[in-house]
């Protein structure tokens, strides 16, 4: 593979139409964006993000599933297209109020059916935490890359706190507007950390991730720049790590290869993990922390496997 960025974007994917979109309140006024998306007779999956990213972002990785899974798309609060709300309650704890919040609204307006949830990054820590506390309210989850903690004593405790740290300075320095949204798509196809996305992710990201400011003629991000710092900065509960033998959800992680240069801790750890309980694990040859939009067929094919094996074949 070429070791350089790339130079161009890809042409602009059209997203389909959801079946229907619904907004739900959350206990503090938060909205959250509901769309329902694929087979309505199929599985049902929730899909979410990562830390300052959006569900749209993953259209790649989804888009697969169309023809044969129910599929319940959302973005964690102030991000994607839910409507801004502000730092009040932006922080994990909330974010597990909200998926409680979620699923109850899913049952209530589509009907009562079995859950798995698939999840990336900071959605699946906000997805354990949820499953460890409301273990009857999925059928099965697939974490991908999550960024654990990891426990007292373990050797990679070191490279996530600098890691998160590192990810949160980054994230308060960010680029708050930009004057169109190809601008930042090209700003993301020069980033060598990206160049392994298929080229319609970098649109897909600039378009979920920035809304427009009418009022300035621009665009701003989605998700303001401190509250993705905050975020990154406080995910450092070493309990979660050590809570996953207490689970009694099906739990599949899939991760980005540990093998590759330069692999991110979460690769590391989600290795680490699987090697310390006895949880399904697959790692995805030649992706990063965004395997999904990286190797999405790849993904696809880990994923299904478990899922038939746990009542959720397609």
């Amino acid at each position: 593979m070429s070791e350089s960025p790339q130079t161009t974007i890809g042409n602009p994917v059209e997203l389909p139409k959801p079946h229907r979109a619904l907004d739900l309140t959350m206990d503090d006024g938060a909205i959250i964006r509901i769309r329902r998306h694929g087979n309505p007779s199929g599985p049902r999956l929730a899909l979410s993000h990562g830390n300052g990213l959006a569900t749209n972002l993953y259209f790649p990785f989804w888009k697969l599933l169309l023809e044969r899974y129910d599929l319940i798309v959302f973005d964690i609060r102030n991000h994607g297209e839910n409507p801004l709300h502000g730092g009040a309650g932006h922080d994990t704890n909330h974010f597990v109020i909200d998926y409680e919040r979620i699923l109850d609204g899913i049952a209530r307006e589509f009907g009562a059916r079995p859950i798995a949830g698939v999840f990336h990054s900071l959605s699946g820590i906000v997805g354990l935490r949820h499953a460890l506390e409301h273990p009857h309210r999925w059928r099965a989850m697939v974490l991908f890359d999550p960024p654990l903690y990891p426990r007292d004593g373990h050797v990679l405790r070191s490279a996530q706190q600098n890691d998160k740290m590192d990810l949160a300075a980054r994230a308060a320095r960010r680029t708050p507007r930009y004057q169109t949204v190809e601008d930042f798509a090209r700003q993301l196809a020069r980033i060598p950390l990206f160049m392994r996305w298929r080229p319609e992710a970098y649109m897909l990201m600039a378009r979920a991730t920035l809304r427009e400011d009418p009022a300035a003629g621009d665009f701003i991000l989605a998700c303001p720049r401190e509250l993705e710092a905050r975020v990154f900065d406080e995910n450092r509960d070493p309990t979660l790590w050590t809570r996953i033998g207490e689970l009694r959800v099906p739990l599949m992680i899939i991760g980005a290869d540990p093998e590759i240069e330069g692999a991110g801790p979460p690769a590391l750890i989600s290795k680490a993990v699987a090697e310390e309980f006895p949880i399904a694990y697959e790692a995805i040859p030649d992706t990063t922390h965004f395997l999904q939009v990286e190797q999405p067929e790849a993904c696809v094919a880990a994923m299904e496997k478990f899922l038939a094996r746990h009542g959720m074949a397609a």
